[in-house]
């Protein structure tokens, strides 16, 4: 049962589950899975994994997650190679030829959708919604489809959209805004120094009004709403996206182990939760920080599991 399980997304060690894992997942309960490179061989043993962990919650919709964006971030790479399709390359295509845009792309979403549907996989952590930009880290880059924040939001919207026809669920990413960032939040914890006016113009604008179930934080301090917190960690942050950019559903931390957030596995996971978050993502398989993770989670509440049955409802 859904109100069974508890608020947290979980990473794995290697390619297969662990005793350790085993039990861990059967005691803690995770909303979800998030798959990685590090977790992938070939496509059977993939799909042995998937299967092996839908078979401990006896729920074939189980939510599996994978960042498949195609550029850089193809944790599929062993499988395939995608290295050419990324954010920039549909965002360029969509200026230059819409006609061929929507004939690529859809394409493209739909061979992605086939391939993670037959592996069990049911939500993808696209788009990127960050604007890019040429003085900011590239830890976005070609990850972004514009420099264009109308660009951005219309390519997203369909790239949400034909992954829901394809019964893949959906992550836009980084809410309220990543471009600006001149450091890795893997690594340290980026300042942006805008006023909110000109974030709502141009770098929130982009995640406004978006069709999706799912969002994911990012780890960025705006220091002229919130001097101290970054996002992940701030109310005043969260009551912007909530109330400004509007969205209402599933706000997924992102993973609260990355240098970004600078406190212990055990006050991250707290201090988001206390900001507004609905469920925290833990993703580098330390079975100690795994365990820290789901003692600090709490039990699904009654808003996740009507948006989860929404979104089930969406996949099956």
């Amino acid at each position: 049962m859904l109100n069974n399980r508890r608020a947290f997304i979980t990473g794995l060690r290697s390619t297969s589950l662990s005793q350790n894992e085993k039990k861990f997942l059967k005691k803690y309960k995770p909303w979800g899975v998030i798959l990685f490179s590090r977790n992938i061989k070939s496509f059977k043993q993939l799909k042995t994994l998937v299967d092996s962990i839908k078979k401990i919650f006896d729920d074939s919709n189980y939510p599996i997650l994978i960042d498949e964006e195609g550029g850089r971030v193809n944790r599929l790479k062993k499988l395939f190679d995608t290295r050419i399709f990324t954010g920039k390359f549909f965002g360029d295509l969509y200026v230059k030829d819409k006609s061929k845009f929507n004939l690529y792309y859809r394409i493209y979403i739909r061979q992605i959708s086939f391939i993670l549907k037959n592996l069990g996989i049911n939500i993808n952590t696209v788009p990127v919604l960050d604007i890019r930009r040429s003085s900011s880290h590239n830890i976005i880059g070609d990850r972004s489809y514009s420099f264009n924040k109308t660009v951005v939001s219309k390519v997203g919207d369909f790239c949400i959209n034909q992954f829901k026809i394809n019964k893949i669920g959906s992550v836009i990413k980084h809410i309220p805004g990543h471009g600006l960032a001149k450091s890795d939040s893997h690594k340290n914890t980026p300042i942006v120094k805008e006023k909110l006016h000109q974030l709502l113009n141009k770098d929130f604008y982009a995640f406004k009004n978006k069709n999706c179930f799912f969002a994911m934080t990012a780890h960025i301090i705006y220091k002229n709403i919130d001097k101290k917190n970054p996002a992940t960690h701030s109310k005043k942050i969260i009551d912007i996206i909530r109330n400004k950019i509007k969205f209402r559903n599933i706000l997924i931390t992102d993973d609260i182990s990355m240098g970004g957030l600078k406190h212990s596995i055990e006050k991250n996971t707290i201090k988001a939760f206390s900001a507004g978050c609905n469920l925290v993502l833990h993703c580098n398989g330390n079975i100690k920080e795994m365990n820290i993770v789901a003692k600090n989670s709490p039990k699904i509440s009654k808003f996740i599991i009507t948006k989860t049955s929404q979104f089930y409802k969406v996949i099956m």
